[in-house]
């Protein structure tokens, strides 16, 4: 009975949270704004600059921040003396806005669509409840008429937080409605954001704007304005602007698959109150592939606080990481179904490769799999938490391999321990991607400041190349009990 009441809860909880994830595709009729020199915008203070690359400490601590010369990232930092506003040179009316951003600790900036509605940027990490002020949230309009508590009206909040950590890249996703006016002037339809996806998952859909929020550049309304960044507080960079302009009375969006129910109900796990584990296939595709490949012994572990993962059973790879929502098994439990589920929210793939490996030396390629009997499953224990211990066998070495969240939900720590024997030649790959950064006290970034990496302990992890990629690993040597490491995004 538990089970099955397990199962009920599970589709009313789904139909009622709908969460989708948003492939972003190159589409070659965007235009990009040059971050080579100034020239994109009208002339601003020198809190705004172009660099090469930037750093902002995670922790708030303002004297690691760092910049380097070169082009391709616009940066804000504000001081008292100069902290203006940056206007674009271009203009647009119905438009598709398509950016990357970075946040500092504790950092506080907005974009205006046409100078107007602004879209706030905030260090929202690990905010549970998101309000209209935190990141990707609609910002409220003003009427200072009002009684004190009233002067806010019609902000919008996102549907959910995935906000990721300061010093991390993030991307938004805008389509935009312009008002419309007759040839009088005379206002005859508000502006609306048709969609919004913040880190590939949608955060507004159809949100009509009747008039400009507070803080808006320019008087009034209009059919065309331009795109204008606050720079009064605090740091900020963006980089990858690209806008593509629309006629939305002749090209109409189509609606997003949240309210494409027509063709089959959906079906949503979530967590609730207690941790909550599916075993289902996964179909996965690695980074630079369109291929998907299916991974027939996944089990998604579904967080109260909205963090989850898949593991592969069959090699102990931690797969993905993600926020949000947790699964939609859909496409396994409607009608005949294929045995697959989908992850719902924001999603960091990490790698469909072991997770340990014994190599013959510390230069040898790492497997892409395991062969014959040299990795055996042994299943999990579940620990007081309800969260499992999944437990594996390689090359005869006893391993128990265990992930939990920690600063409510902010970061997901991962613990392998194997069994105490002197291990020659055992290895941990905690991570590998394009680009791999040493930064401070254990933490390496990863893919160019996607997410980071921090190794607890007295572990010495290498970076090594392998190929044009590469890979974070430790060596599991002498009498050492394992390794653990946490995944912050």
């Amino acid at each position: 009975m538990k089970a099955a009441r397990c199962l009920f809860l599970v589709w009313l909880i789904g139909i009622s949270f709908p969460s989708f994830l948003v492939a972003q595709t190159a589409d070659a009729s965007f235009t990009s704004v040059a971050l080579e020199d100034m020239s994109s915008f009208k002339p601003a203070a020198k809190n705004w600059s172009i660099v090469g690359d930037v750093f902002f400490d995670r922790t708030g601590n303002e004297k690691a921040n760092k910049t380097a010369g070169g082009k391709g990232i616009l940066l804000n930092m504000p001081s008292d003396k100069n902290k203006d506003n940056l206007v674009s040179n271009f203009e647009h009316g119905d438009a598709e806005l398509d950016l990357e951003f970075m946040m500092a600790h504790h950092s506080n900036s907005g974009v205006y669509l046409q100078g107007r509605y602004e879209l706030q940027l905030l260090d929202s990490w690990g905010v549970r409840n998101p309000r209209a002020g935190d990141c990707g949230g609609i910002y409220e309009r003003w009427d200072d008429s009002k009684p004190e508590g009233q002067k806010g009206y019609e902000g919008y909040a996102p549907r959910v937080n995935v906000s990721r950590a300061p010093g991390l890249w993030q991307h938004f996703n805008i389509v935009f409605q312009a008002p419309r006016f007759d040839a009088g002037g005379n206002k005859i339809a508000n502006a609306r954001i048709i969609r919004m996806v913040h880190n590939g998952v949608v955060i507004h859909e159809n949100v009509e704007l009747t008039g400009p929020t507070r803080g808006q550049g320019f008087p009034g309304e209009a059919a065309m304005g331009p795109i204008l960044i606050q720079g009064d507080h605090g740091a900020v960079a963006f980089r990858n602007i690209r806008y593509k302009k629309l006629d939305l009375s002749k090209e109409p969006v189509q609606a997003s698959r949240n309210n494409n129910r027509g063709a089959r109900p959906q079906i949503y796990v979530n967590p609730g109150r207690e941790v909550t584990m599916h075993r289902s296939f996964v179909d996965y595709t690695k980074e630079g592939e369109t291929k998907p490949k299916r991974i027939t012994h996944a089990i998604s572990v579904g967080e109260p606080s909205d963090v989850h993962y898949t593991m592969d059973l069959g090699t102990g790879a931690l797969l993905q990481v993600w926020k949000g929502g947790f699964l939609n098994a859909t496409p396994m439990w409607h009608d005949r179904g294929d045995g697959s589920s989908r992850a719902l929210g924001s999603i960091i793939k990490l790698s469909d490769a072991p997770t340990l490996a014994y190599l013959t030396d510390k230069n040898a390629a790492w497997p892409a799999t395991f062969e014959g009997e040299t990795f055996r499953p042994k299943g999990y224990d579940i620990d007081g938490a309800g969260r499992p211990v999944f437990k594996y066998i390689i090359q005869g070495t006893a391993v128990e391999d265990r992930t939990f969240p920690e600063e409510d939900g902010k970061i997901l720590t991962r613990e392998i321990k194997v069994n105490g024997q002197k291990q020659a030649n055992l290895y941990c790959r905690l991570a590998e991607g394009k680009d791999i950064a040493a930064l401070s006290d254990g933490m390496y970034s990863v893919n160019n400041k996607a997410f980071y990496v921090k190794v607890d302990g007295g572990a010495k992890p290498v970076i090594r190349e392998a190929g044009n990629r590469k890979e974070l690993l430790v060596p599991i040597e002498g009498n050492s009990t394992g390794v653990k490491y946490s995944i912050i995004w």
